[in-house]
Protein backbone atom coordinates (compact mmCIF):
# COMPACT_ATOMS: atom_id res chain seq x y z
CA UNK A 1 0.00 0.00 0.00
CA UNK A 2 2.83 2.38 0.85
CA UNK A 3 4.39 1.89 -2.62
CA UNK A 4 1.06 2.73 -4.21
CA UNK A 5 0.80 5.95 -2.21
CA UNK A 6 4.37 6.93 -3.09
CA UNK A 7 3.67 6.23 -6.78
CA UNK A 8 0.56 8.41 -6.56
CA UNK A 9 2.65 11.21 -4.97
CA UNK A 10 5.06 10.94 -7.92
CA UNK A 11 2.23 11.09 -10.43
CA UNK A 12 0.65 14.02 -8.62
CA UNK A 13 3.97 15.86 -8.60
CA UNK A 14 4.56 15.24 -12.30
CA UNK A 15 1.01 16.40 -13.07
CA UNK A 16 1.45 19.48 -10.92
CA UNK A 17 4.78 20.45 -12.50
CA UNK A 18 3.62 19.99 -16.09
CA UNK A 19 0.26 21.58 -15.22
CA UNK A 20 1.91 24.72 -13.82
CA UNK A 21 4.21 25.02 -16.83
CA UNK A 22 1.32 24.33 -19.20
CA UNK A 23 -0.91 26.90 -17.51
CA UNK A 24 1.68 29.66 -17.79
CA UNK A 25 2.63 28.54 -21.30
CA UNK A 26 -1.01 28.96 -22.37
CA UNK A 27 -1.55 32.16 -20.37
CA UNK A 28 1.50 33.98 -21.68
CA UNK A 29 1.49 33.18 -25.37
CA UNK A 30 4.71 35.13 -26.03
CA UNK A 31 6.84 32.65 -24.04
CA UNK A 32 7.28 28.89 -24.19
CA UNK A 33 7.55 26.93 -20.97
CA UNK A 34 7.04 23.38 -22.16
CA UNK A 35 9.22 20.99 -24.09
CA UNK A 36 8.88 17.23 -24.49
CA UNK A 37 12.02 16.29 -22.52
CA UNK A 38 10.39 17.76 -19.41
CA UNK A 39 7.96 14.83 -19.38
CA UNK A 40 10.90 12.45 -18.94
CA UNK A 41 12.47 14.81 -16.41
CA UNK A 42 9.40 14.49 -14.21
CA UNK A 43 9.81 10.71 -14.15
CA UNK A 44 13.21 11.14 -12.50
CA UNK A 45 12.45 14.16 -10.29
CA UNK A 46 9.21 12.78 -8.88
CA UNK A 47 9.61 9.03 -9.30
CA UNK A 48 13.29 8.64 -8.36
CA UNK A 49 14.12 11.81 -6.43
CA UNK A 50 17.18 10.28 -4.71
CA UNK A 51 18.80 9.31 -8.00
CA UNK A 52 21.96 11.26 -8.85
CA UNK A 53 20.37 11.89 -12.25
CA UNK A 54 17.42 13.70 -10.60
CA UNK A 55 19.41 16.15 -8.48
CA UNK A 56 18.84 19.89 -9.07
CA UNK A 57 22.34 20.42 -10.50
CA UNK A 58 21.86 17.62 -12.98
CA UNK A 59 18.35 18.65 -14.00
CA UNK A 60 19.08 22.35 -14.45
CA UNK A 61 22.63 22.25 -15.79
CA UNK A 62 22.05 19.09 -17.82
CA UNK A 63 19.20 20.80 -19.66
CA UNK A 64 21.09 24.09 -20.02
CA UNK A 65 24.32 22.54 -21.30
CA UNK A 66 22.63 20.33 -23.87
CA UNK A 67 20.31 23.13 -24.96
CA UNK A 68 23.33 25.39 -25.42
CA UNK A 69 24.91 22.76 -27.65
CA UNK A 70 21.72 22.50 -29.69
CA UNK A 71 21.39 26.26 -30.15
CA UNK A 72 25.09 26.62 -30.97
CA UNK A 73 24.87 24.00 -33.69
CA UNK A 74 21.64 25.52 -35.02
CA UNK A 75 23.04 29.05 -35.16
CA UNK A 76 26.64 28.46 -36.26
CA UNK A 77 27.06 25.01 -37.78
CA UNK A 78 23.74 24.07 -39.34
CA UNK A 79 21.33 21.18 -39.22
CA UNK A 80 22.16 18.05 -41.18
CA UNK A 81 22.02 14.36 -40.29
CA UNK A 82 25.72 14.55 -39.42
CA UNK A 83 25.41 17.65 -37.21
CA UNK A 84 22.37 16.20 -35.42
CA UNK A 85 24.53 13.20 -34.52
CA UNK A 86 27.54 15.31 -33.57
CA UNK A 87 25.51 17.70 -31.41
CA UNK A 88 23.95 14.82 -29.52
CA UNK A 89 27.37 13.27 -28.91
CA UNK A 90 28.87 16.59 -27.82
CA UNK A 91 25.94 17.17 -25.45
CA UNK A 92 26.27 13.71 -23.88
CA UNK A 93 30.03 14.18 -23.46
CA UNK A 94 29.54 17.66 -21.98
CA UNK A 95 27.11 16.36 -19.35
CA UNK A 96 29.47 13.54 -18.41
CA UNK A 97 32.51 15.83 -18.23
CA UNK A 98 30.67 18.38 -16.07
CA UNK A 99 29.05 15.67 -13.90
CA UNK A 100 25.59 16.99 -14.76
CA UNK A 101 24.19 13.90 -16.46
CA UNK A 102 20.43 14.03 -16.87
CA UNK A 103 19.23 11.55 -19.53
CA UNK A 104 16.10 13.47 -20.64
CA UNK A 105 18.35 16.40 -21.55
CA UNK A 106 20.01 14.23 -24.19
CA UNK A 107 16.97 14.95 -26.38
CA UNK A 108 17.50 18.71 -26.27
CA UNK A 109 19.93 19.10 -29.20
CA UNK A 110 17.59 17.13 -31.46
CA UNK A 111 14.53 19.09 -30.35
CA UNK A 112 16.27 22.44 -30.69
CA UNK A 113 17.97 21.74 -33.99
CA UNK A 114 14.92 20.19 -35.64
CA UNK A 115 12.72 23.11 -34.60
CA UNK A 116 15.33 25.82 -35.34
CA UNK A 117 15.40 27.44 -31.90
CA UNK A 118 17.51 30.46 -30.97
CA UNK A 119 19.29 31.71 -27.87
CA UNK A 120 16.07 32.76 -26.12
CA UNK A 121 15.14 29.08 -25.85
CA UNK A 122 17.81 28.74 -23.15
CA UNK A 123 15.78 31.00 -20.85
CA UNK A 124 12.31 29.83 -21.82
CA UNK A 125 11.52 27.04 -21.71
CA UNK A 126 14.83 25.46 -20.66
CA UNK A 127 16.00 27.38 -17.58
CA UNK A 128 12.64 28.52 -16.22
CA UNK A 129 11.03 25.15 -16.86
CA UNK A 130 13.87 23.13 -15.30
CA UNK A 131 13.97 25.37 -12.22
CA UNK A 132 10.19 25.14 -11.83
CA UNK A 133 10.27 21.33 -12.01
CA UNK A 134 13.06 21.20 -9.43
CA UNK A 135 11.23 23.56 -7.05
CA UNK A 136 7.95 21.68 -7.35
CA UNK A 137 9.91 18.45 -6.91
CA UNK A 138 11.44 19.68 -3.66
CA UNK A 139 8.03 20.80 -2.39
CA UNK A 140 6.52 17.40 -3.20
CA UNK A 141 9.46 15.65 -1.54
CA UNK A 142 8.77 17.62 1.66
CA UNK A 143 5.07 16.76 1.47
CA UNK A 144 5.89 13.09 0.94
CA UNK A 145 8.31 13.06 3.88
CA UNK A 146 5.64 14.68 6.05
CA UNK A 147 3.13 12.03 5.02
CA UNK A 148 5.62 9.20 5.64
CA UNK A 149 6.50 10.54 9.10
CA UNK A 150 2.81 10.81 9.99
CA UNK A 151 2.28 7.19 8.97
CA UNK A 152 5.12 5.95 11.21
Amino acid sequence: MRNLILALFAGLGASLAIGVLSFFDATYSHIALLMAPFGATTVLVFGLPDSPLAQPKNVILGHLITAFVGVFFTQYIGVTPLTLALATGVAVSAMLITKTTHPPAGANPLLIMLSGQGWGFLLTPVLIGAVAIVLIGKAMQLAKQQWVSEQS
